[in-house]
């Protein structure tokens, strides 16, 4: 077998009565049915997925620079092009956009790093250790999940009511308060990382006990570092959910001064759905640049963990 140019394989066929070459096989080669079997079906399903993703980013991105604003003059190319919608977002008093956005990232960044945090320190107790109820514990989170939060939303809007009474900075239309309530399912994320944990080699732990450490150093200096990949992506994911979050806080935040942009946003594009769809797609896609700067932040973690898992030393 030789390997002419990239991408070109050669294999030689030799006879077993040690002859001449026979056939001369050449990988590259699939054309006509068997290509389209083996290989072009793929390029027509990820065309199709790409131009079903693509298109409501287009049609988003063109109602955001479209001067009128309305659903009948958005087309999926913009054909006219200002930024009067962005500056409709900062300049109205009675949708202070800047407000609900400082608010959304402050629940999300709180809620996240709880969430990772509390969600890997179960995660790594459930995998390295061995204890009664472990296997109950784990089985009742899975069901817990099973269940939307907004199942329990009467019961927890009487309880956060009740609360409020007592101790007013976590009741209803308060920031702690709602944080509060998505801490609640801080361990949503146990079961994503128990499985990243199972795959690191419990030697390690065992090496660094001898060497010394103690459980908080094996988990902090050892394990974290292995499973950076994991976190950032249930980070991510924490992130994008907190973001899009609208059930509960449509019941917890009623005052202007303290939604989020779910909330917000909504309420805008509830009042006039026509005439009002510019300036929230310029809400949306100011909304989506955080998500995007984190994805390409966490990128590098996500990448290089996957790269060095698969070196074999």
């Amino acid at each position: 077998m030789a390997q002419n140019s990239p991408g070109k394989v050669t294999a030689t066929v030799v006879s077993p009565a040690g002859g001449g070459p026979v056939q001369e096989l050449r990988g590259d080669e699939l054309k006509g049915a068997r290509w389209w079997a083996e290989v072009g079906w793929r390029h027509i399903v990820g065309v199709v997925a790409i131009v079903y993703a693509v298109i409501p980013i287009l049609y988003i991105i063109s109602a955001s620079l479209n001067p009128l604003g309305s659903v009948a003059s958005t087309s999926i190319i913009p054909s006219q092009f200002s930024l009067v919608n962005f500056e409709a977002l900062f300049s109205d008093p009675n949708r202070p956009f800047a407000r609900w956005f400082l608010n959304t990232l402050i629940v999300a960044v709180v809620v996240v790093l709880g969430q990772v945090f509390f969600s890997a320190l179960a995660a790594y107790a459930f995998s390295r250790f061995r204890f009664k109820g472990r296997r109950g514990g784990l089985l009742t989170l899975l069901l817990i999940q099973m269940f939307p939060q907004f199942l329990a939303a009467v019961a927890l809007f009487q309880m956060f009511t009740q609360v409020g009474e007592v101790v007013p900075a976590i009741g209803l239309d308060t920031m702690a308060g709602y944080i509060l309530l998505l801490l609640g399912g801080a361990l949503g994320q146990v079961w994503l990382i128990k499985g990243f944990f199972d795959s690191v080699p419990k030697e390690l732990d065992e090496a660094a006990t001898i060497d010394g450490c103690g459980h908080a150093q094996v988990y902090f200096k050892i394990i974290l570092p292995l499973v950076r990949p994991i976190l950032a992506v249930t980070g991510l994911l924490s992130f994008v959910g907190v973001i899009g979050e609208y059930i509960m806080a449509s019941i917890f935040l009623r005052e202007t001064t303290v939604k989020t942009l779910a909330v917000g946003m909504y309420g805008i594009i509830e009042a006039d759905r026509s005439n009002n769809l510019g300036v929230f797609a310029a809400a949306a896609v100011l909304t989506a640049l955080p998500v995007i700067l984190l994805f390409q932040y966490l990128q590098r973690f996500i990448v290089g963990g996957i790269t060095s898992g698969a070196v074999k030393g």
